[in-house]
């Protein structure tokens, strides 16, 4: 069975360091055009203080440490 080309990139991505691997996910962040909402300082800056007066206020529920990294792992898949 043949890996596709990007499954290539991506294994051959996830040997790299830790540092080797943040400096390629700069770089591809960096390669992708802005978002529209990006673009809108004023909407950033509204959506950051909402968001901080739900965790404040005790709304939402931070998530640990532990369950982000597992929810980034399987977004990863």
């Amino acid at each position: 069975m043949h890996m596709t080309k990007l499954a290539e990139i991506e294994a051959a991505a996830l040997r790299l360091s830790d540092k080797e691997r943040l400096q390629l996910t700069d770089k591809l962040l960096g390669s992708l055009a802005p978002s529209v909402a990006a673009s809108e300082p004023d909407e950033i800056h509204a959506e950051a203080l909402r968001r901080d007066t739900e965790l404040e206020s005790g709304q939402v529920e931070p998530l640990s440490e532990e369950r982000f990294w597992a929810g980034a792992g399987r977004a990863r898949r």
